[in-house]
């Protein structure tokens, strides 16, 4: 009897935590790798790692990628937006069931096009006999604080789009053989254009609005594809947009790969005697510089750690390199200020000057 009632509480254990998890729903951030406080910007990137690497184009063998690709997009449309994340924070998935949800495959297109990112995407995009609208290459400046940093940038532009109009016309030209014939076994084959009817279109400007994330090492002249949002050609697909990255030029630092430069300018005085002094990085934290021996003009400061991330791994950092040069007083010194030199009681206005574009 023990034992049946023992069974029958294990069974009810058993029940109610089955029911506890079915009414917990889906752990979104579990879903997308963050954690509870992970702010908006790590969770745009991590939807935007995992969406490449789940995407059902990308596992065809995968039963489930669907289903994971699925939960990856209700993940990210839920803890994307603040009301829907206080929400589900607070409740669970259950306190979201009465919202609004939106296709999964527009989150995927607002982040790489209408047809997907390195995937089959659209099926008649397959086929290289169907037409396809121009390419569009765009200049994208990022700033170098957006280099070390990483960001996203919203690009709003007018794209043309093809739209039902009234009438018909003719489309999918193309040449066909056709056979004549003249007389008992005798043929002729001539070759004419034939053509479909199709409903007639018009392109109207409609507003698109793209999201480029900016990613941490990007280097220059690299570029982020949008699948579809091309040039449109009427009798097929669109092309594709892609934005080259351009790093603008910075008035303290300059790149060499993962690696800063920047120059230095000091007093004779902090040349002779040493100096200490910070400089504002990138994200606005201070590198220490600290010189307590004589600083000869050219000298160079290696910072290893404080450069850029390294794009491919962004746990690797290159270094920062400081170029010191010294400032020599404009005027012939007076005997005082000679003797000074010799005792060590040469008084001079501290001059630290920090400038861009080092030299080697």
């Amino acid at each position: 009897m023990a034992s049946r009632v023992l069974s029958l509480s294990s069974a009810c254990c058993l029940l109610l935590y089955f029911a506890a998890a079915v009414l917990a729903g889906r752990d979104f951030y579990k879903i997308l790798g963050v954690s509870r406080s992970a702010s908006i910007k790590d969770i745009k990137k991590a939807y935007r790692k995992l969406a490449l690497q789940l995407h059902p184009d990308r596992n065809p063998d995968d039963p489930q990628a669907q289903d994971k690709f699925q939960d990856l997009g209700a993940a990210y449309e839920v803890l994307s937006d603040e009301e829907k994340r206080k929400q589900y924070d607070a409740y669970g998935e259950e306190g979201l069931k009465e919202g609004h949800h939106s296709s999964h495959g527009d989150i995927f297109s607002s982040f790489f096009g209408d047809f997907g990112f390195m995937f089959g995407g659209n099926p008649r995009q397959q086929d290289r006999n169907i037409p396809r609208g121009n390419d569009i290459v765009l200049d994208l400046d990022v700033t170098l604080e957006e280099v070390y940093s990483g960001n996203f940038v919203e690009v709003i532009r007018n794209k043309p789009v093809a739209k039902e109009a009234p009438g018909k016309r003719k489309c999918n030209c193309r040449q066909e053989m056709r056979t004549t014939q003249l007389g008992p076994g005798r043929f002729q084959m001539t070759q004419e254009v034939v053509c479909d009817e199709c409903p007639n279109v018009k392109l109207v400007n409609e507003e698109r609005t793209l999201e480029v994330e900016i990613e941490q090492g990007v280097r220059d002249d690299m570029e982020y594809p949008f699948i579809g949002e091309g040039e449109p050609h009427i009798d097929g697909e669109p092309g594709d947009l892609r934005f080259r990255i351009k790093v603008m030029k910075h008035p303290v630092f300059e790149r060499r790969g993962d690696d800063l430069y920047t120059n230095v300018t000091i007093s004779l005085v902090e040349a002779l005697v040493g100096f200490e002094m910070d400089i504002t990085h990138l994200d606005g934290h201070k590198v220490h510089i600290v010189r307590d021996k004589i600083t000869k003009p050219g000298a160079k400061l290696w910072k290893k750690g404080e450069g850029l991330p390294n794009f491919d791994n962004n746990n690797i950092r290159g270094s920062l390199i400081v170029t010191f040069d010294v400032e020599f007083p404009r005027e012939q010194l007076t005997e005082q200020q000679r003797e000074g030199v010799f005792t060590g009681q040469l008084v001079e206005t501290p001059k630290t000057e920090i400038w861009g574009k080092a030299g080697l």
